[in-house]
């Protein structure tokens, strides 16, 4: 079981930062700009998931920061972006209740997709 959370510390550290300009875009978009939360929050994660993809592959998975790794995590997490925004829009949801749930459901799903998934160990 320690194995499967290992790395989840410098992971938390790197998405706390994350967290941080998610949430400051998300809010000039939907609330300065006006756009849609669905819109907002995956324009934010976009921005947000460059910096934070490549810090973990650097920091927590000491793995290459590849092109196909990158938009194989912007596919997975922005899919989760935009779900989790649009169920914001149709709910009608408060912004900060939107980007709260995002951010703890990618804090989760995020580690696992990037280790198991984006940042697996590759036979050589």
């Amino acid at each position: 079981m320690r194995l499967l959370w290992k790395g989840l510390s410098s992971y938390t550290v790197i998405g706390v930062a994350n967290t941080l300009i998610h949430w400051q875009i998300f809010f000039l978009l939907s609330v300065a700009a006006g756009l849609s939360q669905a819109i907002s929050n995956l324009t934010a994660f976009c921005v947000a998931a460059s910096f934070s993809f490549y810090m973990n592959a650097q920091f927590t998975f000491a793995a290459s920061a590849t092109v196909a790794g990158y938009l194989l995590f912007l596919l997975g997490m922005g899919a989760l972006s935009l779900g989790i925004g649009h169920l914001g829009d149709v709910w009608q949801m408060h912004g900060l209740l939107t980007v709260i749930l995002f951010s703890a459901l990618s804090l989760v799903f995020g580690f696992l997709y990037s280790k198991y998934v984006v940042f697996r160990e590759r036979d050589q």
